[in-house]
């Protein structure tokens, strides 16, 4: 990898529910075109695309572009479950940094339906059949319960074994903070405030896990314009953002060898993505001020403090109880909301990160500006599995 990359275009349409969502091919034609126009050229400078979903037929990514254009350029559709959008990226990444193309996009969408992510497959195995054997080893299957709820609320549970929560509302405590965040943002799903009470209130799901405390099925579209430096400064683009390192890892024996729900649903994918991440890019995890990290459910933004190395192992805790987690704080966490608030159409939402990012680094987030942000990081994890953590930088 030779070549400097610049973010020089970024855009989005307002996440919905699926019951008043538009198509995937209208949401992702929106979206590439509000990046485009965001970078200022036009679908023909486009030399290569990745297109992110993960519900859908094959070719659906030239299904959305055929909208904006019959280019010729390879267009390749990406399926990596909830890391999807963000995988997308860093392919697109790679193409330019190895200097094969000057100019490529990222898009990602997601039509979504009501209820609980499900199985679609039941005529052949699932990738999930070793995942379920180490689940049903350390805590046993809930038939009822959903099966990521299972996975994410076990991950909770085994942290507090392993660590204790002086304070039970701890976990419900980031849903607030969510909600909060989400208010200044256009693009997110639920604007509204709870407060602990209700969050805890509402209906159980599974360990520490209310219906508040997970993320919705969303429907949107993201997308991102990847540039070589000199082709953007070239071509009069936006060269103020740069990735300055991303790391990609899928899963380690650890995941099906140390009996630990946490290292089931990502924790050393994403501490081993995210070391990687500091020691490329030279950045401690201290010098973070803002983040959008991966809070499919409550439970896991809390083990991703510690993953992430914005908090010592056993001490997300206090991070939350000091406000060290938003404005005021030590690092801002998902000042859009995140996927518990702004929503979460799988194939969008590592986008829609790079996104939210790309404007707090140009000063362009308005109410959900973060002060001083000269770089941020985006963790993005996908069960069966990947984990997809970005630095991004400011230039100087």
């Amino acid at each position: 990898m030779s070549e400097r990359t610049t973010v020089s275009g970024v855009g989005m349409v307002p996440f919905s529910t699926p019951s008043k969502s538009e198509t995937y091919d209208v949401m992702g034609e929106r979206a590439a075109r509000a990046a485009l126009a965001d970078a200022g050229i036009g679908y023909e400078q486009i030399e290569q695309a990745y297109v992110g979903y993960i519900y859908g037929d094959s070719t659906c990514g030239q299904r959305v572009l055929y909208n904006l254009g019959e280019t010729g350029i390879p267009v390749v559709n990406v399926n990596n479950n909830c890391s999807t959008g963000s995988t997308a990226l860093y392919m697109a990444r790679q193409a330019v940094a190895s200097g094969a193309v000057d100019c490529a996009l990222a898009l990602g969408f997601e039509q979504m339906q009501r209820g609980a992510i499900t199985m679609r497959w039941e005529d052949r195995p699932t990738p999930f059949t070793r995942f379920d054997e180490v689940v049903a080893s350390i805590q046993g299957i809930d038939d009822e319960a959903p099966f990521a709820a299972q996975y994410f609320g076990g991950a909770g549970a085994a942290y507090v074994d392993k660590y204790g929560l002086d304070d039970e509302d701890t976990f419900a405590r980031i849903s607030v903070k969510a909600r909060r965040h989400a208010a200044n943002n256009p693009y997110a799903v639920f604007r509204e405030p709870v407060s602990v009470e209700e969050v805890t209130a509402s209906p159980h799901v599974f360990g520490p896990l209310t219906r508040l405390q997970c993320c919705p099925p969303t429907c949107g579209a993201a997308a991102a314009v990847v540039c070589s430096e000199e082709f953007a400064r070239h071509n009069g683009l936006d060269t103020s953002v740069r990735i300055a390192a991303q790391a990609m890892t899928t899963d380690y024996p650890s995941t099906f060898h140390d009996n630990d729900m946490t290292k089931v649903v990502g924790y050393d994918m994403a501490k081993r993505a995210a070391a990687r991440v500091y020691a490329e890019a030279g950045v401690d995890p201290q010098d973070i001020r803002v983040v959008e990290l991966h809070d499919c459910f409550t439970t896991n933004e809390l083990i991703t403090y510690e993953a992430l190395g914005l908090t010592p192992d056993g001490t997300a805790e206090k991070f939350i109880a000091d406000g060290d987690n938003t404005y005021g704080g030590r690092v801002v966490t998902n000042p859009s909301g995140g996927l518990l608030s702004k929503g979460h159409p799988i194939g969008a939402t590592g986008l829609a990160q790079c996104a939210e990012l790309v404007w707090q680094l140009r000063g362009e987030a308005g109410p959900r500006q973060v002060d001083d942000v000269t770089v941020a990081l985006q963790h993005n994890i996908g069960l069966g599995g990947a984990a997809v953590v970005t630095l991004y930088e400011k230039a100087g």
